[in-house]
């Protein structure tokens, strides 16, 4: 690992380089991978390249505000930390130093069922730091009231419920490394905690009667009868779905699939996300997250409907390179390339990012249709 205080990058671009130096190849292809023959993975990339941004000229840009409210909760910047599994296997500190370089910039980071630090040490670690506490149903009901109930007590913003893992799917390139976390190892949220079910994988004849397995829409019902916590529901990619989810009273969703680690040919986040935007309209709010790595990323996803962008894989990057100095220091970096996108398209606030910043690629501008 690199010495404290020494995150081993200099700029958004070093970043992830600078990451894979400090993992095994195991690890590294746990990081990296996607779902099947990985898709979904580049298409979530592929599909930022599809649009560009129109800037607008002499704007007065002395004076920029990038700063957000999210579920009513005032935060820095319109990005957070999307919740990522094992983050102790990247670094020796794993949750607790996200937790603090993201409370100490003001930035919302959500943490896994899956932590290997408690979400109560989490907690501690991040203060007053803005943070919400992402679900995985568990195998009986109950065990998520606990888990829910834990997060209430610990001061938790909002409860994420990821809704895209009934089941893990194949992961091609983690099968080929061999990477494989001790199914005995307990979790920092404790012995009783269960992930998601690898039954396609590994026969489990417990399968059919996992309440995670089974769940229905009426879950969020019961969650949000269980719990003051607003309620996000995470893995949206329709405007069917979306609209389901605000019916049923979540406050916000995610449009996500994931990192693409799911299911292998859906669509990637952004093209989604016009289409849940519309559907939802002002009743809840709309993130995204999948592929999002610089600032002009970030003004496209706000300019197509999201309220905020989730970041993945570049936490765990930072986190790998750095500990939480090099959290601290990619939170930096993009929220200064973020202000710098900000002031050179000529927009002061996240207010004036409409959808007439961004165009295809390859087409005409909002205004001025094709000849």
């Amino acid at each position: 690992m690199v010495s404290p205080g020494a995150p081993g990058f200099d700029t958004l671009s070093d970043l992830e380089a600078a990451a894979l130096l400090q993992l095994t190849p195991p690890l590294a292809a746990y990081v990296q991978g996607g779902a099947g023959e990985e898709r979904t993975l580049r298409a979530n990339r592929a599909a930022l390249l599809r649009y560009t941004l129109r800037p607008r000229l002499f704007a007065d840009v002395t004076k920029l505000d990038a700063s957000a409210t999210l579920l009513g909760r005032r935060c820095a910047a319109p990005f957070f930390l999307a919740p990522t599994a094992y983050q102790g296997e990247i670094h020796p500190d794993g949750e607790l130093a996200t937790a603090r370089a993201a409370a100490s910039a003001g930035i919302l980071a959500a943490f896994s069922t899956m932590s290997t630090r408690s979400l109560e040490e989490i907690a501690r670690a991040g203060g007053a730091g803005p943070r919400w506490f992402q679900l995985y149903l568990q195998p009986e009901f109950e065990g998520s009231l606990r888990l829910v109930e834990r997060a209430e007590r610990a001061g938790y913003d909002a409860l994420v419920l990821t809704a895209d893992v009934p089941v893990f799917p194949y992961r091609d390139r983690q099968m080929h490394s061999g990477f494989a976390i001790d199914p005995d190892r307990v979790l920092g949220n404790g012995p009783g905690v269960t992930p998601p079910s690898r039954a396609l994988l590994r026969p489990d004849p417990s399968f059919a009667r996992r309440h995670d397995a089974r769940a229905g829409w009426e879950v969020v019902d019961q969650l949000r009868a269980s719990t003051r916590l607003p309620v996000v529901v995470k893995g949206v990619l329709t405007a069917e779905d979306a609209r389901r989810a605000v019916d049923h009273g979540a406050r916000a969703v995610i449009v996500s699939n994931h990192g693409g680690r799911q299911l292998d040919g859906a669509p990637a986040s952004l093209d989604a996300l016009p289409e849940v935007a519309a559907a939802i309209g002002d009743r809840a709010e709309v993130y995204v997250d999948g592929g999002f790595r610089r600032g002009a990323d970030l003004l496209i996803a706000l300019a197509l409907g999201a309220r905020a962008v989730g970041l993945g894989r570049p936490a765990l990057w930072a986190l790998a390179a750095g500990g939480e100095a090099g959290v601290a220091r990619w939170i930096e970096l993009l929220r200064t390339d973020l202000a710098s996108a900000l002031a050179l398209s000529g927009r002061r606030t996240l207010a004036e990012i409409g959808r007439d910043l961004v165009r295809p690629a390859d087409g005409p501008g909002p205004d001025h249709p094709r000849d």
